[in-house]
């Protein structure tokens, strides 16, 4: 795991949650550079808001999410990547929420590095954590 993460009370039992949460977030960027989009939405609510610099605006479920990415990858415009990961990740947990932030980047063959600040807040679902509001901000050089 990449830089610090907390767990608000209770010692070990929110350190496992917050290892738990961060392992979650590492697959589902790995789905994505495996273009495993269910393994990817295994880590979404139904109810998912994304907020996203590139994102037409923000979609407020997963099914203007999928639309959205249907017709992306219908047009060609999925983006090709070498490397998709989350850094220094900040994760906290009360009882069955969770706020994860962190760096994301991502490296397209031959372009420099993007970096992107990501905030996603987590409820525990059934047993899983799910990513009920993601936010990402491109940062610019």
């Amino acid at each position: 795991m990449n830089g610090p993460m907390n767990g608000s009370t209770n010692g070990s039992v929110n350190d496992a949650e917050a290892a738990a949460i961060a392992a979650g977030i590492d697959d589902m960027y790995d789905a994505f550079l495996a273009a495993d989009r269910r393994r990817f939405d295994s880590h979404l609510h139904a109810e998912v808001t994304t907020w996203e610099t590139h994102l037409p605006g923000p979609l407020r479920t997963r099914s203007e999410l999928d639309a959205y990415r249907d017709e992306r990858d219908g047009s060609g415009a999925r983006p090709a990547l070498d490397r998709l990961a989350a850094e220094d990740k900040r994760i906290d947990v009360w009882g069955d929420a969770g706020v994860a932030r962190y760096l994301l980047v991502a490296e397209a063959p031959g372009e420099p590095a993007q970096y992107s600040r990501v905030t996603d807040v987590l409820r525990r679902t059934g047993g899983d954590w799910l990513i009920v509001h993601h936010h990402s901000e491109l940062l610019v050089p």
